[in-house]
């Protein structure tokens, strides 16, 4: 089946998403946190419309025009055990899974059920910015250690076991990964998930393994390998999240799974969550359950798009003096170091610079923890890419 990637959807102003006085009923917040004259590459949300089922389940929920209470369908548990046996060859059961409303709330609530206050919740940095606010938010002590930054243009990011081991104290109690990385786009290697394990174990550590970029490797036969599996030795103290929402395009509908195989922390976990958690969204669940039971062929189309976006990015940060990119092994952002550039020198906020004088909206290093870098998103389309990066040739390469 061939899906449309290549047309442009209006998301600023949406055809029938317009209010009598002209703004937005329909307001996104990649596209109405700028102006008009911005082009947005900032936000993971991509501008393609989700996979044909997931529509044609959801407008068949709609059309039954209820939409009181739900609960987590058993077929849904279903399809995610055989999602997950079959991409990621982890059999997981359908009791392990805790459905959710989003990946962040799971991280707070995890440091709410997995911690006590005063106990430190530790992560990398980069890192994608929720995770550095989730401590201060529960009344934990946030604790990071930086990654090893590349040696040479061009090469990746790696995990630094050495200073994430310096940065644990006796209070350490919680460890939050993102596998794959966000932002770098790192796929981790065997030799660096190993060392992690021999880390948690040795320092007795609970691990939160953020896997919501999983389904999206973009290198050809890659195939994602859940923490929890590759390292069967962490599983008891791991708790996995994974959603529909980056791979499919659903970040809206608000919903995801926190995968716990140990009985004793799924049961902490759940306990938390009564009361301060929302039951399940009735259209999430289906457009979940849609996605991932007949969604893949939609997915590979989207990854081949992906790949051809990642190339053509490639090729333009060459092109630009003093500006270094390792290429994102997955998902649809890349992580440019700007430090060096000499369009740049003396800017406090690349970012900002970027946003005035260019006219695209990316993300600022500095709210991931790594100032002078911005990530930039390439899930869209071709033509609304070339049009970024012309504007970004403008600034960068002069």
């Amino acid at each position: 089946m061939a899906f449309d990637f290549a047309t442009p959807v209006a998301r600023r102003h949406p055809a029938g998403g317009r209010q009598s006085n002209g703004s937005s009923s329909w307001p996104s917040q990649k596209w109405h946190r700028y102006g008009d004259d911005v082009l947005p590459l900032w936000v993971a949300d991509m501008d393609f419309v989700s996979p044909p089922a997931v529509l044609e389940a959801l407008r068949a929920r709609v059309d039954h025009g209820v939409f009181g209470y739900g609960q987590v369908p058993d077929s849904l548990r279903d399809t995610l055990c055989a999602w997950s046996e079959r991409h990621y060859g982890w059999r997981i059961e359908p009791d392990w899974q805790l459905w959710l409303p989003g990946v962040v709330p799971a991280l707070h609530l995890a440091s709410l059920a997995l911690t006590e206050p005063g106990d430190g919740v530790l992560t990398i940095t980069p890192i994608y910015p929720p995770f550095l606010r989730v401590a201060e938010r529960t009344g934990r002590v946030h604790q990071q250690a930086a990654m090893a930054e590349p040696t040479a243009p061009g090469e990746p990011w790696r995990l630094d076991l050495e200073a994430l081991e310096a940065a644990i104290t006796p209070r350490t109690r919680l460890l939050m990964w993102c596998h794959p990385h966000n932002p770098t786009g790192r796929v981790w290697t065997r030799d660096e998930l190993s060392g992690l394990a021999e880390l948690a174990e040795r320092h007795d550590l609970l691990v939160v393994s953020d896997e919501l970029h999983c389904d999206l490797l973009l290198d050809e036969g890659a195939r994602h390998v859940p923490l929890a599996a590759a390292l069967p030795e962490l599983a008891a103290r791991t708790l996995t999240l994974w959603a529909p929402s980056k791979t499919f395009n659903l970040a809206g509908l608000t919903t995801a799974c926190a995968v716990i195989s140990d009985p004793t922390l799924r049961r902490h976990f759940a306990t938390v969550a009564k009361g301060l958690m929302p039951d399940g969204n009735v259209l999430g669940l289906v457009a979940a359950e849609a996605a991932y039971a007949e969604g893949d062929p939609w997915r590979r189309a989207l990854l081949k798009v992906l790949r051809g976006h990642r190339q053509a990015l490639v090729e333009r940060v060459a092109r630009w003096p003093g500006v270094a990119m390792s290429a994102p092994e997955s998902t649809y952002l890349a992580w440019l170091d700007l430090r060096q550039s000499p369009a740049l020198v003396g800017c406090d906020s690349p970012q900002q610079i970027l946003l005035q004088r260019a006219g695209v909206a990316l993300s600022d290093g500095a709210d991931f923890g790594t100032p002078g870098l911005v990530r930039l998103n390439f899930g869209t389309t071709a033509v609304q890419l070339e049009a970024a990066l012309v504007r970004l040739d403008a600034v960068l390469c002069g």
